[in-house]
C-alpha cells in the first residue's frame, strides 16, 4: 500500500516537514550537488503521499537549492562561481549594513546572547561538528540582524537565508571563522558603527575566499 499523510497532520504541515528536512539535508551535505530527488523514493522515506513531496521540491526550486534538469529529473543544484559571487555580493551589502545598525543599537542583553553563541561555537569548533557550527553561526548572524532592529532588512534576507547557510557550510576553516566572529562581536560591542561595518566587511570577504577555495580550488577576486 502506498504511503499517505496521516489524518491528524494537515497537508501543509507535512509539506513543511518534508521541505525543512530536505533543505537541511542539502545544507549539511547529506544530499550532494547533482544528486537526484525522486518523488516516489522520498514519499516512501517520509511515509507520505507524493503530493507534499512534490510541493516541497517545487519550494526548493524556488529557493535555489534544486533544479529541474528535465520533466522527469530533479537534482540538487551545483553552485557555479557566479552563483557564489552574487550571493556574497548580496550578503556583503546587507550584513555590513546590519552590523553598523547593531553597533548603534547594542544593549547588554543582546551582547550576552552573542557571547553565549560564541561559547557554543567554540565547543562545536573544538569537537569539529560542522553541522552544529553552521547552525550556531546562522543564529549568530540572525541575532545581529535582530539587533539591527530593521524589519525590512530581515524580510529582504529571508528568501536567501537558506542558500547563505548552504554557503557557510562550505567554509571548513572553522577556527578562523570563530576568530572572525569574536572580532565582529568586539566591534559591535564597542558601539562604533564604522568599526562594526569594517569588521563585517572583512568577515564576509574572508568567508567568500574560503568558500571559493573549498568549492572550486581557486582564489577569487574580491566581491564589490
Amino acid at each position: 500500500m502506498s504511503p499517505t499523510t496521516t489524518k491528524t497532520e494537515p497537508l501543509g504541515a507535512v509539506r513543511e516537514r518534508v521541505l525543512a528536512t530536505l533543505r537541511q539535508d542539502i545544507i549539511a551535505g547529506r544530499l550532494g550537488p547533482g544528486e537526484r530527488l525522486v518523488e516516489r523514493e522520498l514519499a516512501e522515506r517520509f511515509g507520505v503521499s507524493r503530493v507534499p513531496v512534490r510541493e516541497a521540491i517545487r519550494a526548493l526550486v524556488a529557493e535555489g537549492f534544486v533544479l529541474f534538469e528535465s520533466a522527469r529529473r530533479t537534482v540538487v543544484r551545483r553552485l557555479t562561481p557566479t552563483d557564489v559571487k552574487e550571493l556574497f555580493e548580496l550578503r556583503e551589502a546587507l550584513e555590513v549594513y546590519a552590523a553598523g545598525l547593531a553597533a548603534a543599537r547594542v544593549t547588554p542583553e543582546s551582547l550576552a546572547e552573542l557571547r553565549e553563541l560564541l561559547a557554543e561555537a567554540a565547543t562545536a569548533t573544538t569537537e569539529g561538528d560542522g553541522e552544529a557550527i553552521t547552525d550556531i553561526n546562522t543564529r549568530f548572524h540572525d541575532r545581529i540582524l535582530a539587533m539591527a532592529g530593521n524589519s525590512l532588512l530581515i524580510s529582504v534576507m529571508e528568501p536567501v537565508d537558506g542558500r547563505l547557510r548552504w554557503l557557510t557550510r562550505q567554509n571548513e576553516e572553522w577556527p578562523q571563522l570563530l576568530s572572525e566572529h569574536r572580532e565582529l562581536y568586539e566591534a559591535i560591542a564597542s558601539g562604533d558603527p564604522d568599526r562594526a561595518r569594517a569588521h563585517a566587511l572583512g568577515h564576509v570577504r574572508a568567508n567568500y575566499r574560503s568558500t571559493v577555495r573549498h568549492l572550486f580550488g581557486t582564489e577569487p577576486d574580491e566581491t564589490g
